[in-house]
């Protein structure tokens, strides 16, 4: 008998489903708020700012916001039909079909989904950042799905 236990079979989460690193949504968006704030009482607060200094220092503030806010964006949504993949500028549907794999190796930074057409595809909704037993659950979640509504890679 081995001392090690195999991993249990996941869950098959019911559809639609949202995998999104909420932990690391919540960090960015907290830590922009705040760095808007800050920079923005900071410009109200300073006396000798001319009006235009003051906005360019809101602008900034706003900038810094977006950017933050841009980083949290990532998640992916699967339902009946397949998989959105939603990164940081693009968002990309795909039918289960074309999933042939999902992977996140030790040191990945999210997870990798190969794809029927030979590339494969980062989907930075499911990283082990801050919160990497979740990721693990989502990244298994979501293998088997595909694995149970796509093409297998045996029936290639």
């Amino acid at each position: 008998m081995s001392d090690t236990m195999p991993a249990p079979a996941p869950q098959i989460p019911a559809l639609p489903v949202t995998f999104r690193p909420t932990r690391t949504r919540i960090v960015l968006l907290t830590v922009g708020a705040v760095m808007f704030a800050v920079i923005t009482a900071v410009a109200l607060l300073l006396e000798k700012l001319s009006a235009g200094e003051r906005s360019s220092f809101i602008f900034t503030a706003l900038v810094f916001f977006g950017v933050l806010a841009l980083l949290s964006r990532p998640k992916v949504v699967a339902d009946d039909r397949g998989v959105t993949v939603v990164n940081l500028t693009r968002t990309r549907q795909l039918e289960w079909a074309e999933i042939l794999r999902v992977n996140l190796r030790p040191g990945d930074p999210w997870v990798f989904l190969d794809l029927s057409d030979g590339t494969s595809l980062p989907v930075l909704g499911i990283q082990p950042g801050i919160a990497k037993a979740h990721a693990i659950s989502d990244a298994r979640a979501l293998r088997a799905l595909a694995e149970t509504r796509g093409t297998r890679p045996d029936e290639v």
